[in-house]
Parts: structure tokens; sequence; C-alpha cells
């Protein structure tokens, strides 16, 4: 009987020792972001990196300067250097070419925030819901205008801007805000100025589209609708996609003699400092807070899931399903995606990203000030 248990003990120590070789500080992790142009993802990249080796694995993060081939060099890199998991959060469908590499190799790839289009070599995607965040950004619109209570009689105003069309969250984004939205046009509440796409499969969604996201391209558009399709009206509300751009946006109009005093309700995402304090100051009107701390660890922890051959569980998570699930829909295929709840901010509640730990202590200090 004593053999038999001692046995048991060896056949137990032997699997603990091999399920603990598969989560090695040997084990690489290649964490492939995007540009830095866009502070989140600076954020983002490290703290998936502090993430992983805090789990125990070897991490290297680099970011690409916004081309598609710099990155795809990057994950050739990691792959070259034995990484068996890249978390990815691509910049274009030309990202394909290294997906197909990484699956060659065995590699897990997790998309990272961003799905990649044109390919399924790939199991998973982790985000957070963005059809929510566009719902979210029109309904901040609806709310600071008390759209409920408007009348065709004294219509709003409202232009409308996207994120880049080589996003594909750029849709989610878009479209939540305008199901939040439309109802309110289709009575006459709300008027458009300039290029009006109900969805963004019309051709007018090329022209609100914002190449890159960068914000040079974003506030040229705005000053051509002041000077074009928004010059006989004031704007009352500006769908803007993300903080970049919504600054952007309030720069061009703070240069225009009619929003001197009053500025429109300009939406964001991404909870930036500087937005934040824009919001504080009563510039911009609302950012969506996505936590991307959360969604750091949840992607490393499915990553050491996914590495250690156990189910898939990620706290804090959603499996995409139902209507959900096109968010995880590649072109070629679906592939499952987990979804994290971004929270909406305004004046009134800056205190959520500062609770989570999101800014440093002097950022929090002036939020709160």
């Amino acid at each position: 009987m004593r053999k038999i248990v001692a046995i048991l003990i060896v056949l137990l120590l032997a699997a603990s020792f091999f399920a603990g070789c598969k989560r090695d500080a040997g084990t690489l992790i290649g964490i492939a972001m995007p540009e830095t142009h866009v502070l989140r993802w600076v954020k983002d990249g490290n703290s998936l990196r502090d993430e992983a080796v805090t789990r125990g694995y070897r991490a290297e993060v680099q970011w690409a300067d916004a081309d598609q081939r710099i990155q795809n060099q990057q994950v050739s890199s990691f792959l070259t250097q034995g990484a068996k998991a890249l978390i990815i959060g691509n910049i274009n469908d030309g990202v394909g070419s290294a997906v197909a590499e990484a699956s060659r190799e065995g590699a897990i790839v997790i998309a990272y925030d961003r799905i990649i289009q044109g390919t399924h070599d790939y199991g998973y995607y982790i985000t957070f819901n963005n059809y929510k965040v566009g719902q979210l950004q029109g309904q901040s619109i609806v709310d600071g205008l008390n759209l409920d209570a408007g009348t065709a009689a004294s219509p709003r105003h409202i232009a409308l801007f996207a994120g880049s069309p080589t996003d594909a969250n750029a849709n989610f984004f878009f479209q939540g805000a305008m199901d939040v939205l439309l109802p309110h046009i289709e009575r006459g509440v709300l008027t458009v100025a300039g290029p009006f796409p109900r969805h963004y499969s019309e051709p007018a969604f090329q022209q609100i589209a914002t190449e890159g996201w960068r914000a040079d391209i974003a506030k040229a558009r705005m000053e051509g609708l002041l000077i074009g399709d928004a010059r006989a009206v004031v704007l009352d509300a500006v769908l803007a996609p993300n903080d970049t751009l919504g600054r952007a946006i309030i720069e061009a109009l703070r240069a225009d003699a009619r929003y001197h005093a009053r500025l429109p309700v300009v939406t964001g995402q991404d909870a930036e400092f500087d937005s934040i304090m824009s919001i504080k100051n009563g510039e911009q009107y609302s950012t969506v807070f996505k936590d991307t701390a959360l969604l750091a660890a949840a992607a490393i922890i499915l990553a050491d899931q996914l590495l250690s051959g156990t189910a898939v569980d990620v706290p804090g998570t959603i499996l995409a399903e139902g209507e959900l699930s096109e968010i995880g829909f590649t072109g070629t295929g679906y592939v499952n995606t987990l979804l994290l709840d971004p929270i909406l901010i305004t004046r009134d509640n800056l205190n959520v990203p500062v609770d989570a730990g999101f800014f440093s202590e002097d950022e929090a200090a002036q939020i709160m000030r």
C-alpha cells in the first residue's frame, strides 16, 4: 500500500513539474502594439509586459509606429527568439502574413483590442464591448442635449466623425452610437451637418472616417466643416470616436468665433489624462473608460491558460454570442471573442478611472483637486 501511495505522489509531482515547465521564466510572450502617438497603446504595451512578467513569463514589447510592415518584422523577430505566444494590437489586415507565420511555428496568437481581419489562423480576440462603447457615446450626446425632451421645431445640430477605416473597432463604435442617435434624427430633433452614413457599410462612412486615428486629419476635417457644411449652423454636438480626435476637433472649434463662449457636446474614448482635464474644465463633454489594465491582465490570463492547456475561463469577461458574435467576425470566419465592459465618464464621475489607479499620483491629484 505504501508503495502505491509513493508511486502516486511521484506521479503527481511529475505532473506538477511538467505543468510548471509550460510557464517557466524562459517562455517568451511577444507583445506587438501598433503605435505610440495614441497614449493608450504605450500604457497597454507596458501593462501587458508587466503582467506577463508577474506571472512568470519572459516578455518583450515592441511598438510599430503605425507601420504594418514594421510590425510584421517585429512579430518575425519574436518568433525567431522562440516566442510561444503573441499578443498583437494590429494596424491593418496586412498583419495576416505574420499571423500565418506564427501559425506555422505553432505559436498562440491573441488579437488584442483590434480584430485581425482576413484570416482565422488564430483562435482568440480579447477586447471591450465596442458596440457598447458607441452606445455610451451616443447616449452621452442624448443626455448632454436632453434630446428626449427635444422637438423638431428647434432641432439640434451634430457632425459625425469615425475612427480609422482599417480598424474594425471603428465600425462598432460608430454603429453603437448611431443606433442610439438615429431615432432622434428620424424624428427631426437632431440634424446632421456634413456626410451622414446610417451604417458603417455605406460609402459615406469613408467620408467621416479618420485614417490612422490621426489628430491632424480630424482637425483639418473639422476646419473644413466649419467653413463648409456646418457654416450656416452652430453645432450642438460632435460625435468623436476617441479622445485624441476629440481634442483635435475642440482645437478647431476654439478657433471659430461661434464657439468661443460655448463648445458643442464632444465625445471621446480612452480616458486620456488631457481629455479628463478637458472634461473637468468644461470643454470635452465625455469619454469612455476602458480599464486597459484589466484588459492587459485578462489577455495574459488568457495566454497563460492557452499555453498551459487549461480551460479558458477569464474573470471579468463574457464570450461574445448572439448579435455580439459579429464583433469576432474576421471576414473569413469567426474567432472566439472575450469582452470586457466599458464605462462612460463625465464631470460627474471623474473619480472612476482615478480610483482604478489608471493615472499617476500627480495626474490623479490634478484631476481630483
